[in-house]
């Protein structure tokens, strides 16, 4: 039987669910035995942070941000796994949208939120954009989910039970 995926491109930014996307995207390239890329984006620099003298922190204290994302993304898959890094300049969408264009990936899988503003009330922005754009199968994920959970609502009332009328 033959592998649908054979390689997989994994967005890694180390949000809670694109923590979830990477176990989730090893879980699957074992099963597939697919190779792993990840992917992190190191975001343009707000043109705001450019104006405020001090504002914006030292390009290479960023880069080593990035860097070690990376590396504990990597170092956090089971040695089996065959993984490739990539770090790239520029809008995250962009680029994963890119590399699916490349011919060279059968899948993406990236968290459904990330570190944006807006990641606790809608998709996340990369995320949306990546899910219309790509021209192959983009699977999101979600971290699991750390709220009580809900209370099955009450059984109805069977045609057995016996209420009092009143008035």
């Amino acid at each position: 039987m033959s592998s649908v995926y054979r390689n997989i491109l994994v967005a890694v930014d180390g949000s809670p669910d694109g923590d979830a996307a990477l176990a989730h995207a090893s879980a699957l390239a074992r099963d597939q035995h697919a190779r792993l890329t990840l992917l992190t984006a190191i975001p343009p620099i707000p043109a705001t942070a450019l104006l405020a003298t001090g504002a914006a922190p030292p390009r290479n204290e960023v880069v080593k941000h990035y860097t070690e994302l990376l590396r504990h993304a990597t170092a956090s898959l089971p040695a089996d796994i065959s993984v490739t890094t990539l770090l790239v300049e520029g809008p995250a969408a962009k680029a994963l949208i890119e590399r699916a264009r490349s011919g060279a990936f059968d899948l993406i899988v990236m968290g459904s939120h990330g570190h944006g503003r807006l990641h606790q009330s809608l998709l996340g922005c990369v995320s949306q954009k990546v899910l219309h754009a790509s021209p192959i199968p983009v699977l999101l994920t979600r971290a699991a989910s750390e709220e009580p959970a809900v209370a099955p609502a009450p059984a109805p009332a069977s045609s057995l039970d016996v209420f009092p009328l009143t008035g």
